[in-house]
């Protein structure tokens, strides 16, 4: 089966597939592997979540002519979304020692008094300066994590663009 021809509905849910593994790999690695993620790493994989969630409805939901594009588009954001998530923690991880921000409170503690330090926005806002434990590169198969998730990311991005592009079997 040529996955170029694939029908919308058939690339959606290979593209939940590819999501459902690098979300169990993030968990092998991280309980297996002792490779603990930041709090930058853990919204990474909330962005694969949300990936592969949009990716699963609209590969069940597989709508016709153009309600196609708005899952295309959901996912695209989800993955512009990711991309930047990624490129951040990789910024973070290129800084010099001295330029490292400090190791701030554990990302459950921030979500637990979220009231008291001004609500998930600032929680978000938080998470995204980085920390110190976020510059850690633990490399797997010569790469760091958030350099796999770039990459994931945009071919997940890609691969959901090329499926709105598809003709329709049928459709000339």
């Amino acid at each position: 089966m040529n996955p170029l021809r694939w029908s919308f509905r058939v690339s959606l849910l290979a593209g939940f597939l590819v999501c459902a593994g690098l979300i169990g790999f993030a968990l092998y690695a991280q309980y297996s592997l002792q490779m603990d993620p930041c709090p930058l790493c853990i919204l990474q994989r909330v962005a694969f979540i949300a990936l592969g969630l949009v990716f699963l409805v609209g590969g069940l939901h597989a709508p016709r002519g153009n309600g196609r594009w708005i899952y295309v588009a959901l996912l695209a954001l989800v993955a512009l979304v990711g991309i930047g998530i990624a490129a951040r923690h990789l910024w973070i991880q290129s800084l010099p020692l001295d330029q490292v921000p400090s190791c701030g409170a554990p990302l459950g503690y921030l979500l637990e008094t979220r009231a008291s330090n001004g609500g998930l926005i600032h929680v978000l806002l938080k998470v995204l300066t980085g920390s110190g434990e976020c510059a850690k590169v633990q490399p797997i198969l010569g790469l760091s994590m958030p350099w796999w998730s770039l990459i994931w990311f945009v071919l997940l991005g890609i691969w959901a663009v090329l499926a709105g592009l598809r003709r329709p079997l049928g459709a000339r």
